[in-house]
């Protein structure tokens, strides 16, 4: 069984109908239990749910330092190819897009490890375009490597690979895999993901359960908001998280939360996730994933960050750059715009300042 037969139980699922018959009572009995299980995730994302947002909030952040304490794990994105050979709309560095491109040679790659590492992060995640060609399999592998010398843990958010390119890959040094599906809804993925290796949605929608086959240690996943109904997606990205966690236990489950920024092009988000819808989701993911992480990225401004801190958020990203070369003398576009835009040393000390430790290494390998 993979995720893909949970989604086909939802098909002729009304939502709508179901969320008209969702009482305060309900809301409350969902937010008290130990254990949630579907429904009671589905209870959280109604609109009603928003009258007990506080209650929520207040409950995710006594799960959230029973399970992690006050510690927030550190990373940093290093972007080493914008080349792609797919059409997303709402995506920078979709191929029909007029930017520079450009692909790190592996001495380059080394030079912005070093600038990172000096930021004293040990936590990196490396993400390329949407090419085989351009950024194969042997040249990820020796990126990996490179990054390995100065960093405990490297991630990887690349194009969806097979599982045994995927065991490489581990072999080489990866530790884990994020990898977002960003919509769920099946006919809204095919109209915004126009062509290339992105479009087959099955593919992409399996490729967390590959990496954990593989032997990645960690898995981050989720939907990109903007695209299709927000509480339903929400819904479905909880609902692999808790597949995942469950088929996988020695993988370290994340969620992240991205929402539509500006980037090259002219697309315009379907939805729109507002600030308390976003607090609202984020909470019911931690009541119904007690251990999961929860990453918030530079994608959200720095108040917003610091505000989530205190909730239940356990990742951040700090002085995040989306340029390829961006730590060095990037001469490229972003995949996408930044809202936090402190450096790393600022976030750092915001974080210790609310009372909170943060992580520059959370894995050391043996």
């Amino acid at each position: 069984m993979s995720f893909l037969n949970v989604l086909r139980e939802y098909e002729d699922f009304d939502f709508d109908g179901y969320f008209k018959n969702v009482t305060d009572e309900m809301i409350i009995s969902s937010i008290n239990k130990k254990v949630l299980n579907k429904f009671d995730f589905l209870n959280l994302l109604c609109v009603k749910a928003k009258n007990h947002i506080e209650i929520m909030a207040q409950k995710a952040h006594e799960i959230t330092v029973a399970n992690f304490g006050y510690t927030i794990n550190l990373y940093l994105p290093i972007y080493v190819s914008n080349y792609c050979s797919s059409d997303c709309l709402y995506c920078g560095f979709s191929k029909k897009n007029k930017i520079h491109r450009k692909k790190l040679s592996l001495e380059e790659v080394e030079i912005e490890a070093k600038e990172i590492a000096k930021t004293g992060i040990k936590s990196i995640l490396f993400l390329t375009g949407e090419s085989r060609k351009v950024t194969p399999l042997e040249y990820l592998c020796d990126v990996t490597k490179i990054l390995k010398k100065h960093f405990s843990f490297v991630a990887i958010e690349v194009f969806p690979m097979s599982q045994e390119d995927y065991e490489i890959l581990f072999k080489a040094g990866v530790d884990g895999l994020t990898v977002y599906q960003e919509v769920y809804d099946k006919k809204i993925y095919k109209s915004v993901h126009v062509s290339g290796e992105k479009s087959n949605f099955e593919y992409r929608l399996d490729t967390p359960e590959r990496g954990a086959k593989a032997g990645f240690r960690s898995l981050n996943i989720g939907t990109l908001f903007g695209l299709g109904d927000i509480s339903q997606e929400a819904f479905f990205s909880g609902l692999h998280a808790r597949y995942l966690s469950d088929k996988y236990l020695e993988c370290e489950l994340g969620l992240s939360l991205p929402r539509i920024n500006d980037a090259e092009g002219d697309f315009k988000p379907n939805t729109i996730l507002d600030d308390v819808t976003f607090v609202q989701i984020m909470c019911a993911y931690r009541l119904f994933l007690p251990r999961a992480d929860i990453n918030i990225s530079t994608r959200e401004d720095a108040n917003f960050r610091d505000n989530l801190l205190g909730i239940c958020a356990t990742k951040f990203s700090a002085g995040s750059k989306t340029e390829v070369g961006g730590y060095t003398k990037a001469k490229t576009e972003p995949q996408f715009e930044i809202s936090d835009k402190r450096d790393s040393e600022e976030v750092i000390h915001r974080i210790q300042n609310l009372g909170y430790e943060p992580v520059y290494k959370n894995w050391e390998s043996i």
